[in-house]
């Protein structure tokens, strides 16, 4: 009698193991799929829309490190971000346009922004580094070009104008070969072969003074090394010697009045140390300020 009490307690305490492991699987435990756990990681989050104010320069690189952040950020989207020169991005915040991230092309700029209370200083860093070059239409017969083909009276050169960082980096330049009179690269006038009627093209943005070159309304445009990638369409006919202007520097800073600090904040941490967005700023020619 004993034995069969004992038998039975066996087989009730089997029994009763398997009906809590039963209970204790859930559907996430049966399979080879890992639990996706982005859903949950979003449903602890406030949606937020982040305002970026960005140089001209940034655009296509921009748009590509939002697109992949918001793939891993479900509950981060951005407006339409803000592409000008860094000078009438400043101008559209002094008019009252609200932002939470600048970045601009130009410390000056930055400087500006800062002195106006445009921007929190303290969360102010140098973001990207960048080239000054000069480009030629793709089927243009031009092989190499320097400064001084320049001061020669060579070619005819589409340069930005005072708003624009790069055209204030190639004044700086052009002055060192007597093309500009005023060494900060503002303010000045064109001299030497330059002061010719019909050698310079001004323009309002970066981009614009590419697209000089690629149509051929132009032999020489001063632009970003990052321009050929992102416009096409021109090849580069010379690397503008770094010692000939200041050095070239994307700084970043959060916004004065953002109301969205800690995403902002967030989103400029993960594009400056991310591998995905690191790997997305070098196809797009730029580097990261060490």
């Amino acid at each position: 009698m004993k034995a069969r009490f004992k038998l039975l307690l066996v087989v009730f305490c089997v029994a009763l193991m398997g009906a809590l492991m039963i209970v204790g699987c859930t559907p996430k435990d049966i399979g080879n799929e890992p639990a996706d756990t982005s859903a949950a990681e979003a449903e602890t989050h406030e949606s937020v829309e982040l305002q970026i104010f960005a140089a001209n320069s940034l655009s296509k690189a921009l748009e590509a490190v939002q697109e992949a952040y918001v793939e891993e950020h479900s509950w981060v989207t951005f407006a339409d971000t803000q592409y000008k020169s860094s000078g009438e991005l400043n101008e559209m915040l002094a008019a009252g346009a609200s932002a939470d991230i600048l970045i601009s092309a130009s410390k000056g700029k930055m400087d500006d922004a800062a002195e106006a209370g445009y921007i929190d200083p303290i969360t102010r860093f140098d973001m990207f580094t960048n080239d000054l070059v000069m480009v030629s239409a793709e089927n243009s017969a031009i092989a190499t070009c320097t400064l001084e083909d320049i001061a020669a009276g060579m070619y005819t050169v589409a340069v930005g104008d005072e708003s624009v960082p790069a055209g204030n980096y190639a004044c700086q330049s052009l002055f060192t070969v007597d093309c500009y009179s005023d060494a900060s690269g503002i303010g000045g006038e064109f001299s030497g072969a330059l002061a010719q009627e019909g050698k310079v093209v001004l323009d309002t943005s970066v981009g614009n003074v590419c697209k000089h070159a690629e149509s051929g309304e132009v032999d020489i445009a001063f632009v970003y090394s990052s321009d050929v990638y992102r416009f096409g369409g021109v090849k580069v006919v010379g690397v503008v010697e770094p010692n000939t202007h200041k050095l070239i520097v994307y700084p970043a800073a959060l916004c004065a009045d953002s109301e969205n600090e800690e995403a902002a904040a967030a989103f400029l941490e993960w594009a400056f140390n991310d591998a995905k967005a690191l790997k997305l700023w070098q196809e797009w020619g730029f580097e990261l300020a060490s």
